[in-house]
């Protein structure tokens, strides 16, 4: 008997009932109940009371297998935390040598700070005032510099400074832990954020969906605010125009965000204000980034990710507009790839693109 992978009280508030398959990504692409959160957790109870053993082949494709998006979360009339028994299940399943080679390269990655620190220098993120060692800035918030995002999308975090200049930005800190989470590395994870909320003390905004939902489930929600949540009340002053009229944006959420945090309403106010917005009917559906998953499956991915810009293309939109820096690499790959006239774009950058209304002659 296994008996220690898994939170039995998590484990056990499953009651079968099925609410989860419509939601599940990888079910409606399969129809397999295995590839359900349903069926994924009658395997995490096999492999607790040791009916299956821990190399069953099936234990290791399954975990593999889900995105992690987490949308079976919102739908479960039992409050099943499916996302936490799936970071016990890979901490289980990717011990050592057992985690993906391409996972076990990043996370070494981003747990080397000189190496963010210099990507985000000669990248050019965000600079700004950073508070005195150990204690809060003015205004007691920062700018968390994305580990990636400093890399790829350095105008994010340069767009989200200036629409937030009372925002510190210290430039060397260190990764908020959500990829080591997500990999297996559950406890790792936890240590790389708590020496973050160490060294950003008061509130730290992110600009990305995923680490907020880590960092708050570690350091907890007083402490973490997401962009578009930190930016929420405050008049836009101005409108996005294309070609000389409105532009026309959608919404792609970020599965965290809106899964696990709730955060959902707030990216759509901000917009509205600014373009005429369009409703993606999947738009809380995952895209197929899901963190590390679009390298680690890649097939997969691209068939979710495929269906995705069938239904932004057939939208008519000018923009599509991401809150999450996985979510806007994985766009762009696929609307690129489809040679598409639509542009993905991070919240912060569509924001500071605001032209201020024209005044009348």
């Amino acid at each position: 008997m296994t008996g220690d992978v898994f939170n039995p009280e998590q484990l056990s508030r499953c009651i079968s009932c099925g609410f989860c398959l419509p939601a599940c990504p990888t079910y409606a692409m399969t129809g397999d109940e295995a590839s359900s959160p349903r069926g994924r957790i009658t395997l995490m109870r096999a492999l607790q009371d040791g009916s299956l053993p821990p190399d069953d082949d099936t234990l290791a494709e399954q975990s593999s297998f889900c995105l992690g998006c987490r949308a079976c979360e919102p739908v479960c009339p039992a409050g099943v935390e499916y996302g936490s028994l799936l970071e016990q299940w890979r901490v289980h399943q990717w011990r050592g040598r057992r985690r993906p080679l391409v996972a076990r390269a990043l996370m070494l990655l981003v747990e080397r700070r000189w190496l963010l620190r210099l990507s985000g220098l000669v990248r050019r993120a965000a600079r700004g005032p950073a508070a005195a060692p150990g204690t809060a800035p003015t205004g007691g918030a920062q700018l968390m510099l994305g580990c990636v995002e400093r890399g790829l999308y350095p105008a994010v975090s340069r767009a989200a400074h200036a629409l937030a200049p009372e925002l510190a930005v210290p430039t060397a800190q260190g990764c908020c832990g959500a990829l080591h989470a997500h990999n297996g590395d559950l406890a790792g994870g936890e240590r790389l954020a708590e020496r973050l909320g160490e060294e950003l003390p008061g509130t730290i905004v992110t600009t990305s969906g995923g680490c907020a939902a880590h960092l708050t489930s570690v350091l907890g929600s007083d402490r973490v605010r997401e962009l578009s949540t930190w930016l929420a009340g405050r008049p836009a002053g101005g409108e996005l125009r294309v070609a000389g009229r409105r532009a026309r944006v959608a919404l792609q959420d970020s599965c965290h965000l809106r899964n696990g945090l709730g955060v959902f309403a707030e990216p759509r106010a901000l917009l509205r204000q600014v373009a005429d917005y369009v409703e993606l009917p999947s738009a809380a559906a995952c895209c197929g980034a899901a963190g590390t998953y679009s390298l680690l499956r890649p097939r997969e991915s691209r068939r979710i990710l495929d269906a995705k810009i069938d239904e932004i293309e057939a939208a008519g939109v000018d923009l599509v507009v991401v809150v999450n820096p996985g979510c806007l690499r994985q766009l762009r790959t696929g609307l690129r790839r489809r040679r598409s006239t639509v542009r993905a774009v991070h919240l912060a950058e569509l924001l500071t693109r605001v032209e201020p209304p024209s005044r009348p002659a």
